[in-house]
């Protein structure tokens, strides 16, 4: 793996990485649909898959919220469902927990290369502190910008820059590791390479991506 790191800063310019969250650092997101229609049935609301690739997938709880009950909602008003479903989330997802195939071995070898690494992602702190909880990473991360931190979420460059900004590195020298449209749009706003992982979307759906792979082993980069 150090030596695909190695080429990845060299191909790439690369001077700090910046990693996404949900189906990026795990590979969440059939666990995150599973919980938004238990959640929105409960409510009398349906959503179809295909709505939540466009509508929910890397998007902040507050977009989100207001999709749903289309209508704005106040800070306070998106927190308390925003709370609410998240919980229903960590309680379905607790027993499943794991890292993308990879993604430690890939975090190691940035870290033996003196590459600061930062975390830019759309969810509310629990679900960060949640992962922590369950998987030995947060060693490697200087910075967490999370949805609370920005006023736009993606795909506006906003979190991407605040993360590069938090690293002390301008945004053409951070590759970004994404699975959603909106965050990849996100980063490419903000000057940044992206790596984009298929957890969640297609290739096709990431082509704007620099590169696209299956997960973080070895085989996908090569």
């Amino acid at each position: 793996m150090d030596e695909i790191v190695k080429a990845l800063l060299k191909r790439f310019d690369t001077k700090a990485a910046i990693f996404d969250l949900d189906g990026t650092l795990i590979d969440n997101n059939n666990f995150h649909l599973t919980t938004w229609l238990q959640y929105l049935n409960s409510k009398g609301r349906i959503v179809t898959e295909e709505e939540y690739r466009q509508h929910f997938n890397g998007r902040t709880n507050k977009d989100v919220l207001e999709y749903i009950y289309e209508k704005p909602l106040t800070a306070e008003e998106a927190l308390v469902y925003s709370l609410e479903k998240e919980a229903l989330y960590r309680e379905i997802y607790k027993e499943h927990i794991q890292p993308v195939a990879g993604l430690l071995d890939l975090l190691g070898a940035f870290a033996g290369n003196n590459i600061p690494m930062a975390i830019a992602t759309s969810g509310i702190q629990p679900n960060i502190d949640f992962l922590f909880e369950h998987i030995d990473i947060k060693k490697y991360f200087s910075a967490v910008i999370n949805s609370s931190h920005v006023k736009l979420g993606k795909p506006d460059p906003e979190i991407y820059q605040k993360a590069a900004e938090a690293l002390n590195v301008a945004p053409q020298n951070c590759l970004a590791f994404e699975d959603a449209v909106v965050g990849i749009r996100s980063a490419k706003t903000a000057g940044m390479k992206v790596v984009a992982i298929t957890t969640t979307e297609p290739a096709q759906a990431l082509a704007q991506a620099d590169l696209i792979v299956k997960d973080f082993t070895a085989k996908s980069f090569s």
